[in-house]
C-alpha cells in the first residue's frame, strides 16, 4: 500500500538511500526550474539589447516574491503534513493539505492584484528607469500578474506532493512545466518567430506554470491512497492548523521576501551606474542560482524526511540524514565556486555579446561566488530548524542572511568601493548567518543528547 511504501522510505530504508531517494528528484526539479528561469535571460539576451535584459533583471525581485508567498503555505504545509504522517495522523494531513492549497491560492490572487495596482512604484523601486519601465511592465504583466498565481501553486503543490513521499511526481510536474517553458521561449521571444522580446518570455513562463498546475491537480484527482486533498469542506478546521502552517512556513517566506528587498536595493544601487552594469547584475543573479537552486533542492528533499523522523522520535536517523544532505550541498557549492572563478567571462558571454556587460558580469560573479559554500550550509540548516520546530532559530538565521544587515552594508560597501562593493555584501551576510546557525545547531544537539 502507499502508506506502507511511505513508511518504509522514511523509517526503514538505509539513511543514504532514503536521502538520495528524496533529494535526487527535488534537486532535479530545481535544476529544471533553474534552466527555464535562465531561459528567459538567455533568449532575451540573444536580442543583444541591454534594455531588454535589464528589464528582466528589474522584474526578478518581484518574481522571487512569488516564491515567498508559495513557501508560506508550501513549506509550512509540507512540514505539517510530514509531521502528521510521522504521528500516523492521515486525517490531519488531508486537512492541512486543503488549508495550504486554498490559503496559497488566496494569497497569490491578492499579491497579483496589489502588484498590478502599484506596478510603477514597485518596478521603479526595483531599479526600472524610463528606458526600461515599459519593457519591464510588459514582462511583469505575464510573469507576476497573470502567471503569478500559477507560479505559486506550482511550487506549493510540488512541496505538498513531496511531503507524502512522492518526490518523483513532484519532479515530473515541475519538470514538465520547465521543459515547456524552454520550448516556448524562443517561439515567443526571437524575431524570426513571434518576436515579442521580454514580454514573450513572460508569456512562456505563465503558460508553462499553468500546465504544471494542471498536472498536479490531475495527480490529486486520480492518485489512489494519497493523503493530499483540497476539498473546501476541510477548511472548517482552518483554525486548528493554520497557525502551525504559518509558523513553520514564515521563516522561509520571510527569507524570500527579504531577498526581494535585498535584490531590489542592490539593483537600485547598481542602477545609478551604467545600464550595462544592471544587465550584468541580472546575468550574475542567474548564474548564481545554480548552487542556490541545488541547495534548495537538497533542503526541499530533506524536509519531509527530517520532519517525519523528528515527529516519530527517531532523532539519530534525522541527524544522519541532515549531515549527509549538508555534505552533498556543500560539495556542489565548492565545485561551482572553482568553475565560476576560472570561467567567469566565458559563462557571462553565454547570455549576451555586449563586451562591457560581459566585463561587468565577470567581475561581479567572481566576487559573489565566495558566498556559495556558506549559503550551501545555511539552507539545509534553516530547514532542519523548521523540521524540528525550532522556529525562533530558523527566523533569526533567515533574518541574518537576508534583512537585517543587507541594506546598511550596501550603503557602507558602495561608499568604500563604488559599484563592486555592492557585490561583497552577500558573502559577508552569508558568513555571519552560517556562524549563527552552527551555534544554534550545536546547542540544540546538546539538548537532544540529554533527552
Amino acid at each position: 500500500m502507499e502508506s506502507d511504501s511511505r513508511a518504509f522510505v522514511f523509517e526503514k530504508l538505509p539513511v543514504r538511500q532514503a536521502v538520495f531517494r528524496q533529494i535526487a528528484p527535488a534537486i532535479a526539479s530545481q535544476m529544471i526550474a533553474l534552466i527555464y528561469n535562465l531561459a528567459d535571460t538567455y533568449f532575451v539576451g540573444m536580442l543583444n539589447d541591454p534594455i531588454q535584459t535589464a528589464a528582466v533583471t528589474v522584474v526578478y525581485s518581484s518574481f522571487v516574491m512569488l516564491t515567498a508567498v508559495s513557501n508560506l503555505f508550501g513549506v509550512g504545509g509540507a512540514s505539517m503534513i510530514a509531521r502528521s504522517l510521522g504521528r500516523k495522523d492521515t486525517g490531519g494531513a488531508k486537512k492541512i493539505a486543503s488549508i495550504s492549497f486554498w490559503g496559497g491560492l488566496l494569497a497569490a490572487c491578492i499579491f497579483s492584484i496589489l502588484f498590478l495596482l502599484f506596478a510603477r512604484p514597485i518596478l521603479t523601486l526595483c531599479g526600472a528607469r524610463e528606458d526600461t519601465y515599459s519593457v519591464a511592465f510588459q514582462y511583469a504583466k505575464w510573469v507576476v500578474v497573470i502567471g503569478g498565481p500559477f507560479t505559486i501553486l506550482n511550487t506549493l503543490l510540488a512541496s505538498l506532493v513531496r511531503a507524502e513521499g512522492a518526490a518523483v511526481h513532484a519532479f515530473f510536474g515541475v519538470s514538465m512545466g520547465g521543459v515547456l517553458n524552454i520550448l516556448l521561449d524562443p517561439v515567443f521571444v526571437l524575431p524570426q518567430f513571434l518576436g515579442m522580446g521580454a514580454a514573450g518570455a513572460g508569456m512562456a513562463t505563465a503558460f508553462s506554470n499553468m500546465a504544471a498546475v494542471a498536472y498536479f491537480l490531475l495527480y490529486l484527482a486520480l492518485r489512489k491512497n494519497t493523503v493530499l486533498n483540497i476539498r473546501p469542506s476541510y477548511l472548517r478546521d482552518t483554525g486548528c492548523y493554520l497557525k502551525g502552517i504559518l509558523s513553520v512556513g514564515f521563516p522561509s517566506a520571510l527569507q524570500y521576501a527579504l531577498t526581494v528587498v535585498a535584490i531590489a536595493a542592490q539593483s537600485r544601487f547598481v542602477s545609478h551606474y551604467a545600464t550595462e552594469a544592471v544587465a550584468a547584475l541580472g546575468i550574475v543573479k542567474k548564474l548564481d542560482q545554480l548552487p542556490l537552486y541545488f541547495s534548495i533542492g537538497v533542503s526541499n528533499g530533506l524536509l519531509p524526511l527530517l520532519t517525519y523522523n523528528h515527529a516519530a522520535g527517531n532523532y539519530a536517523r534525522r541527524r544522519q540524514a541532515f549531515r549527509l544532505g549538508c555534505l552533498i550541498s556543500l560539495g556542489f557549492a565548492l565545485l561551482c565556486l572553482v568553475v565560476y572563478e576560472f570561467f567567469a567571462p566565458a559563462l557571462s558571454s553565454l547570455f549576451i555579446r555586449d563586451a562591457l556587460t560581459i566585463r561587468y558580469s565577470a567581475a561581479f560573479l567572481r566576487i559573489m561566488v565566495v558566498a556559495m559554500p556558506m549559503m550551501a550550509v545555511g539552507y539545509p540548516m534553516i530547514t532542519q530548524f523548521q523540521a524540528t520546530g525550532h522556529i525562533r532559530e530558523a527566523l533569526i538565521t533567515s533574518l541574518l542572511r537576508k534583512g537585517i544587515l543587507d541594506i546598511p552594508l550596501l550603503f557602507l560597501m558602495d561608499t568604500l568601493l563604488p559599484l563592486y562593493g555592492c557585490m561583497m555584501v552577500q558573502p559577508i551576510v552569508d558568513g555571519i548567518s552560517m556562524i549563527a546557525s552552527l551555534c544554534f545547531y550545536r546547542r540544540i544537539q546538546k539538548q537532544e543528547e540529554r533527552i
